[in-house]
């Protein structure tokens, strides 16, 4: 928006936004992603492919295991895509 900083315009979008913000924080709560979506976030914003964690993983069938949902990741696992990846440990460890 186009507010002077000080104007009653900027203190009127401010106000607004903090109302909008607690309502939607309190109305439509975001949980946090799993490890599955995290990895699968990281993967597509990066560009990565499923070869990339093979190595991280244990290899194409727990790649693809994990990716299919039928697979839990292993604490080894996790602590290497948060250190390669840089995906949040609290969204892996959840």
């Amino acid at each position: 928006m186009d507010a002077r900083a000080g104007s009653r315009e900027a203190e009127f979008l401010d106000v607004v936004s903090t109302l909008i913000e607690t309502y939607e924080r309190e109305h439509h709560p975001i949980d946090p992603p799993t490890a599955l979506e995290a990895v699968r976030f990281r993967m597509d914003q990066g560009g990565l492919t499923r070869r990339d964690l093979e190595t991280l993983l244990g290899g194409r069938s727990h790649v693809s295991e994990f990716l299919g949902g039928k697979r839990n990741l292993p604490l080894k696992a996790r602590r290497a895509l948060h250190e390669r990846f840089g995906i949040p440990a609290e969204a892996l460890l959840r």
